[in-house]
């Protein structure tokens, strides 16, 4: 059976990253939107320079243009040789007020366009699109103009030009623009990165110190920080100070109680010892005796129980094999006969996130057990890693038989009769474990007795 304590939660994403995942997609969206806004002011300064290219070749078309005689005379070569070559992309049209075709460039004699223009006899322009009989897309430039004053001399000028080059010139800017506002892009990402790193500096001061309080390096918060924090270490600061003075009241308090009741418990012991002098009363003198001797170990067990606790906010990390080496001394002293040999099986360089004191009680208690109830080897293995610690103590002794491994764990439960001394004991390790949110196991050891496994989070 086990006694099992939640473990720390896993951590979440950091502040920074938080902040630099928003700051990106806000730049993407702004990319995003900036895309097409770029796309539409280059396609309408472009239309606007081809309109005006348009706009010049039409007036080529009416500086060349004559009227004599009732009829359009057109040069036969004109002063733009774009309009004088059969495979130029620039069109010339002339239609007369009735929309009939009355002249048309030599570069317009193969294609097979049908274009109406708009005559309203006001002098008016137009720029716009229209279709081959392809479906070849075309920018067209119209002008109405009268020649003469008079009504058959009004005639539209009409330039022309494929739409391929600008919708070739739209997708190179379109690719340009990809490439550009992806680097752009990486580069503000880049430069929103050194800036939250710069801010967060003294976010990673704090975390520092903070570090450095719960490792027990400093016991307050420096005011070294920026006018917004001051008030969050003030506040620390002020909690770290009432947790220190409560816990040290707390000590006194425990060590006022435990010299109060000394003198006392020491009195019934003597007057237990005179009654045990007299025949008649020896029974009433031991039962007077095991009360006074239970009393005393009550008061010491809860004295270890409420000292031993964990802080809430420093955090210990001690290292096991020097305080093992401590508790194998003084217990090899004690059990000098039975020469018993104790196995490591861990790191030397480990360290278990525990105070000191409260790692020295529940492993005296445990490795006590194990030398008492012993024939002569025992085995202690630990293990670290990112998410804690884990401990097992280990004996070759008759072990506890499997149906009573739950009435062991039980809180209150005591095998006297065939485990002596370990009533408080284990109280006191359960205890322990229970303020460090670990959890506590008994198992069937390989060595033949029984097997202790503690599970510890990292602080």
């Amino acid at each position: 059976m086990r006694l099992r304590w939640p473990l720390r939660g896993g951590r979440g994403f950091s502040l920074r990253l938080r902040l630099m995942l928003g700051a990106a997609a806000l730049a993407v969206l702004f990319m995003l939107a900036l895309l097409p806004a770029l796309l539409g002011v280059f396609s309408s300064t472009l239309e606007t320079v081809i309109e005006q290219r348009l706009a010049s070749d039409a007036s080529t078309l009416i500086g060349a243009a004559r009227f004599e005689r009732g009829a359009l005379k057109m040069p036969t070569r004109l002063p733009d040789e774009e309009f004088n070559l059969p495979e130029a992309k620039l069109l010339g049209y002339i239609y007369d007020r009735d929309n009939r075709l009355v002249w048309r460039s030599r570069s317009a004699d193969d294609e097979s366009i049908t274009y109406l223009p708009k005559f309203d006899g006001n002098g008016a322009t137009e720029f716009r699109r229209t279709r081959d009989a392809d479906g070849e897309e075309y920018f067209v430039y119209d002008v109405e103009l009268r020649l003469e004053d008079r009504e058959e001399a009004s005639f539209s000028f009409i330039a022309m030009q494929p739409t391929r080059e600008y919708q070739h010139m739209l997708a190179g800017f379109r690719d340009q623009l990809y490439i550009w506002l992806g680097a752009a892009l990486l580069f503000l990402l880049g430069l929103l990165w050194l800036g939250l790193t710069w801010g967060f500096r003294s976010l990673r001061g704090l975390r520092e110190e903070l570090d450095q309080i719960e490792s027990g390096v400093i016991e307050r918060l420096s005011q070294k920080h920026p006018r917004e924090l001051l008030r969050l270490t003030g506040s620390l600061n002020r909690l770290l100070d009432g947790e220190r003075r409560q816990r040290q009241r707390y000590r006194d308090s425990l060590g006022d109680l435990a010299h109060s009741l000394k003198t006392p418990l020491s009195v019934l012991q003597s007057v237990g010892e005179v009654i045990a002098t007299q025949p008649n009363n020896r029974e009433q003198a031991q039962v007077l005796q095991n009360q006074v001797e239970r009393m005393s170990q009550q008061i010491g067990y809860q004295l270890q129980r409420a000292t031993l606790r964990k802080s809430g906010l420093v955090r210990h990390r001690t290292p096991l094999a020097p305080l093992l080496d401590t508790l194998c001394e003084a217990l090899d002293k004690v059990y000098r006969d039975k020469r018993v040999e104790v196995e490591r099986a861990f790191d030397g360089y480990l360290h278990v996130p525990m105070e000191r004191g409260a790692l020295l009680e529940l492993l005296g208690n445990l490795l006590e057990n194990a030398y008492r109830l012993c024939l002569g080897r025992i085995r202690v293995s630990a293990r670290g890693s990112l998410e804690g610690c884990e401990l097992w103590i280990e004996d070759d002794g008759p072990g506890v038989p499997a149906d009573q491994h739950a009435r062991v764990l039980q809180r209150g439960e005591r095998l006297d009769t065939q485990h002596p001394g370990q009533g408080i004991g284990l109280a006191v390790v359960r205890d322990i474990i229970d303020s460090y949110e670990g959890e506590l196991s008994l198992q069937t050891s390989s060595l033949g007795g029984a097997a202790f496994h503690i599970r510890l989070g990292a602080n």
